[in-house]
């Protein structure tokens, strides 16, 4: 089952996909896309309606972040032993965890603004793991139970906010826009191992990533079970799961994003999602 949050921004709605592709409207059945809304129960009743029964929604319309109200974005580092490798830095032990502020959340397809002062804007395709129950101590064993669904995550970064002035990393990570999630929530049901799909990242026609969740160094239930070992994961909290090679950063000479730049990226059967770099005003 394939979910989504559309309108306009702050006001979004939550809606579904169907097997034609066709948006159809859940608010008369769901408030938002957020919360309870996110539970095994919520979710059965959800695949349980007749899509036909419900809404048609134009299909010019904006596609909104795919989930509402996350009370936490938590994002892994150096997650991919390929990427950590192009970077030059060791690979971790354990999880690397970082937060990005939840203000940087943006709808899958809107404009990636350049904060003011940067230098070495940066992309990041990952995959996405939204929580639908409250984890924590969890076991790995238990781990997936917890988990309501995937989705594709840009994590813009700006390299020297993040790598080259005191302080954490969260600093390159957090400008508004620098967190486009989306386009659907994909159930659990439709992606049975999240440990085999493809990831993938184009600027301007030229691909630069293109990657395998294979090569995680810490997989999706490890991540859930660490993580909820240090916070309570709460519904509708992210964990972003890092990144594999070609980041702009590890290129030679570097390349980083500019105006103008359209920069296109997704994860197999989470759909995709495309933004233009524009500066800000």
């Amino acid at each position: 089952m394939k979910l989504l949050r559309y309108g306009d921004p702050g006001k979004e709605k939550p809606g579904l996909l169907d097997t034609n592709g066709k948006i159809r409207d859940l608010s008369g059945v769901i408030p938002d896309l957020a919360g309870d809304a996110l539970s095994a129960s919520s979710l059965e009743k959800l695949r349980k309606l007749n899509p036909e029964n419900l809404p048609l929604i134009s299909s010019d319309v904006r596609i909104g972040p795919c989930v509402g109200d996350a009370g936490k974005f938590v994002c892994i580092g150096l997650n991919y032993s390929d990427h950590a490798s192009e970077t030059g830095m060791t690979l971790p032990s354990e999880p690397i965890v970082f937060m990005k502020a939840t203000s940087a959340i943006c709808g899958p397809n809107d404009n990636v603004i350049i904060p003011r002062g940067s230098t070495k804007l940066d992309w990041e395709v990952e995959l996405g793991v939204i929580i639908g129950k409250e984890a924590k101590y969890v076991s790995e064993e238990s781990a997936l139970e917890y988990v309501a669904g995937y989705c594709v995550v840009h994590d813009v970064s700006e390299r020297a906010f993040q790598l080259e002035s005191t302080g954490q990393w969260v600093k390159g990570k957090s400008a508004d826009t620098f967190g486009p999630i989306g386009p659907w929530l994909v159930t659990t049901d439709e992606i049975p191992n999240p440990q085999n799909l493809k990831l993938w990242l184009e600027v301007d026609g030229h691909r630069y990533q293109n990657g395998s969740t294979k090569t995680m160094v810490f997989s999706v239930r490890q991540l859930v079970s660490y993580v909820s070992c240090f916070m309570s994961l709460q519904p509708g909290d992210i964990i972003s799961t890092g990144t594999p090679p070609g980041v702009g950063m590890g290129q030679n000479p570097p390349v980083y994003l500019r105006a103008g730049n359209v920069v296109r990226l997704g994860v197999e059967g989470l759909g995709k999602q495309k933004q233009t770099i524009v500066p800000s005003t």
